[in-house]
Formats: structure tokens, C-alpha cells, sequence
């Protein structure tokens, strides 16, 4: 029972990171000038991107589509899913961190991402420590 609530929670967590993600990096790889998310180029200042095509790719790829792929193996129960959700959120903490580093600043937006990654490695390592005492 209690493994069932953490998948459901991991999948609640994967969705909201996954939807924000392809939102957020298809937006930025249609418009890599930032426009239809309310930011500008300006912010890359500190960055080694002029635009945020390459940015918006990963943000797409890396932490949207991954998280939806991941989502799958939950639901098949492929073995590797566990290592997988730690996965996601050691990527998810990595960008946010880097992100704040490019920036050099932090919002709202990052600690809420920042606190989902973290969320997601404890719950990845907390289903493989359950197999390994199994």
C-alpha cells in the first residue's frame, strides 16, 4: 500500500515537471527570443547562450519528454524504474541549479522546481531501498 502512494506521488511530480517542461521548452524553441514567456535575452547575459533555443531544447527533452517516459515505465513496472525517478530529479536539481548560476539569481519558480527534484531522488532512493531490504 505504502509503495503504491509513493508511485502515485512520484507520477503526481513527474506530470507537473513534464507539463511545465514542454510548455516551457517548446515556447522557448518557437520563440528563442523569450517573448511568449514574459522574459528576454537579457538574462543570458551571464550565460554562454544568446538565445534560448539550445536552452529550450533541453528544457524540452531532458525534463519534459524524460519525465513522460519515465511515467510509462512506472505504469509497465519496468525494473529500472526506481533508478529512472532518481534520475529525473538529479537532472531537474542540476538545471535548476545551473539555471540559478547562469542567472545569477533565484525566484519562486526555482524553489518550487528545485524542492520537486529533491522530492523526486528521495522518493527513487526510498523505492530502492525498500527492494534492497526485500
Amino acid at each position: 500500500m505504502r509503495n503504491s502512494i509513493i508511485k502515485i506521488v512520484a507520477i503526481l511530480l513527474l506530470l507537473f515537471n513534464g507539463i511545465g517542461a514542454v510548455y516551457g521548452g517548446g515556447n522557448l524553441i518557437l520563440h528563442p527570443d523569450g517573448s511568449s514567456l514574459g522574459i528576454t535575452v537579457e538574462w543570458l547575459k551571464y550565460s554562454p547562450f544568446t538565445n534560448f533555443l539550445i536552452p529550450g531544447i533541453i528544457l524540452f527533452l531532458v525534463n519534459g519528454v524524460f519525465s513522460f517516459v519515465v511515467i510509462i515505465f512506472i505504469l509497465m513496472k519496468w525494473p529500472y524504474y526506481k533508478t529512472m525517478i532518481l534520475t529525473v530529479g538529479l537532472m531537474l536539481s542540476g538545471w535548476i541549479l545551473i539555471q540559478m548560476i547562469f542567472l545569477r539569481t533565484v525566484n519562486n519558480l526555482h524553489i518550487i522546481m528545485g524542492t520537486t527534484g529533491v522530492l523526486l531522488m528521495t522518493i527513487g532512493l526510498l523505492l530502492m531501498e525498500k527492494r534492497r531490504r526485500s
